[in-house]
């Protein structure tokens, strides 16, 4: 198969859990408050899957969107990618299981694990392999059920956490509709967002209870809100682009003062739309991005054809950001 000059994405879908959890369910097991939750981080309320709502069911959903709006069948699939860190089984993947939940038949299936960026990770994969000829068409997912892993007890991270899931169909293009991407990673820094003990060590210890997620927030925040800073011009100057050719800002969702800071440090213009998802769905880590652009094409502040740029970073410490064209 040879490949096309460039890829594109095609359609977008998402699935967002059916329960709904205000700041008023988290508040007491950490001291807390309504107002201290929104001023810190954004967040009013976020979604909390059900036990039928497994990461393998919600991204079927998701999926099937994406599908919808690219106006392809799963049949249509050479490949399915998954950025998950809460799948739980190490084998089989989460992918496979996908692609067999959709009717894909027999596509190459791979989960990658990114943390929080690992949703930007997925599409850059996907349109390498368009370019280089290996898939024609490539569904990328982002889910994640972190209120798996999250302690409802952490000060630090009990109201920040939620589940869902976003996908997207990425396919060819003759038009560079998906930038070339920057990422890399920080692991001298890894210890700033992190799982709390080793899967090994849970399983053995008395108390059973299931290893979670902690962060130090503040770090993060200083970190993520100059340095993405620079990975977005950075990304912006390999695209040949400046920011008065954006439309749309959408990054990753961990927190709606770090979008303001990246947004102030890149001097965005006014009329760039700026995704604020994290308001009402929480951090969904590697669902994140891929949520708020389904929210933004969904009440029409993204419309086909606007440039956007994604980018996300996380655990890792990890991150990865290009430019797209909306569907």
């Amino acid at each position: 198969m040879s490949g096309s000059p460039h890829a594109r994405i095609l359609g977008v879908g998402a699935y967002r859990p059916r329960r709904v959890v205000p700041n008023s369910e988290v508040v007491e097991a950490i001291e807390s408050s309504d107002e201290w939750i929104q001023q810190r981080s954004g967040i009013r309320e976020r979604r909390f899957a059900s036990e039928d709502e497994t990461v393998v069911a919600m991204s079927a959903e998701a999926a099937r969107g994406a599908l919808a709006q690219a106006g392809l069948q799963a049949s249509d699939l050479d490949c399915v990618v998954v950025a998950t860190v809460s799948h739980f089984l190490q084998t089989p993947s989460a992918a496979a299981l996908i692609a067999h939940e959709i009717g894909a038949g027999a596509p190459a299936a791979f989960d990658i694990s990114a943390a929080c960026a690992g949703f930007c990770h997925g599409v850059a994969i996907a349109s390498d392999m368009i370019r280089g000829g290996s898939a024609k068409n490539v569904l990328v997912v982002g889910v994640e059920r972190l209120s798996d892993i999250t302690s409802p007890r952490d000060r630090g991270t009990a109201f920040i956490f939620a589940d869902g899931a976003g996908a997207v169909v990425v396919g060819p293009s003759t038009e560079p509709d998906i930038s070339p991407v920057v990422w890399g990673s920080d692991g001298a820094q890894s210890d700033l967002i992190r799982q709390n003990t080793d899967w090994r060590d849970a399983v053995n210890a008395a108390d059973g209870e299931m290893p979670h997620l902690v962060m130090e927030g503040a770090a993060v925040f200083r970190w993520a809100s100059f340095e993405m800073a620079k990975v977005a011009q950075e990304t912006l100057t390999k695209a040949g682009l400046t920011v008065e050719d954006l439309d749309l800002f959408i990054p990753h969702q961990a927190n709606d003062r770090i979008t303001s800071a990246m947004a102030r440090a890149m001097k965005l213009p006014e009329r760039v739309r700026i995704a604020r998802d994290i308001a009402v769905q929480g951090n969904t880590s590697a669902a994140s991005v891929p949520l708020a652009l389904a929210r933004m094409i969904e009440t029409g502040e993204a419309k086909s054809g606007d440039r956007a740029l994604l980018i996300a970073f996380g655990a890792g410490l990890a991150y990865a950001a290009q430019v797209v064209t909306v569907p």
